[in-house]
């Protein structure tokens, strides 16, 4: 099992709970109608990696987001994560109405940065996601389309949200491809204050 760290607390989710196409940014640049129902898929405790991964023959992309720990059906932690995604194989696996898990669950496709305590009071949530010192992704969550209360609300209509399971909320616009090489810095931010960050350097991985 993958662990992840919160308050040096040793956690390993069931599953990550993954919300699609709740920016309409995001969903106009990759040319998708918007949905009428809220979009769900699921991301393996396997999923969890410390390390980000590109591959030289396949075009992972990036999507940041904005992440929430539970624990009695209620968000306790926050982090900013990472939802990397197969973007060609994805759209081939559309193009044939098959399932995206090839895509979207494969080890390796989920990154955080540390979980802290969740203050709903302490003012707006905010990622930003930086490669190379350039910025490529930043958004607020009152850009989403669904928040954490309609999510979870939702996603206890037909799943068991277990303690230390993760709500991964979606991706504002400004998706693009993990350049092995690359220096990535995630942030978190809640009003003025960071709350927390993590930097790392893409590894290569052979595509397979």
């Amino acid at each position: 099992m993958q662990h992840i760290q919160y308050q040096q607390l040793d956690l390993s989710p069931s599953k990550l709970v993954c919300i699609g196409r709740n920016y309409l940014a995001h969903i106009e640049e990759l040319g998708n109608p918007v949905p009428k129902d809220m979009v769900f898929f699921l991301k393996p405790n396997s999923s969890i990696s410390s390390e980000l991964y590109g591959e030289e023959n396949a075009t992972i992309h990036y999507e940041a987001e904005i992440c929430f720990m539970l624990q009695g059906q209620q968000a306790v932690a926050v982090a900013a994560g990472l939802d990397l995604t197969k973007r060609d194989l994805q759209a081939k696996l559309k193009a044939k109405g098959l399932p995206w898990e090839r895509a979207k669950a494969f080890d390796g496709s989920a990154a955080f940065t540390d979980f802290i305590p969740f203050d709903p009071t302490a003012g707006e949530l905010a990622i930003e996601f930086w490669i190379d010192g350039e910025l490529r992704q930043a958004a607020t969550e009152q850009l989403m389309i669904h928040n954490l209360e309609s999510i979870l609300t939702e996603a206890q209509t037909f799943l068991t949200l277990r303690d230390g399971d993760v709500v991964m909320t979606g991706t504002p616009a400004g998706v693009g491809p993990l350049i092995p090489g690359s220096r990535v810095h995630l942030k978190l931010i809640q009003g003025q204050q960071m709350l927390t960050e993590k930097r790392w350097q893409v590894l290569t991985r052979e595509a397979g």
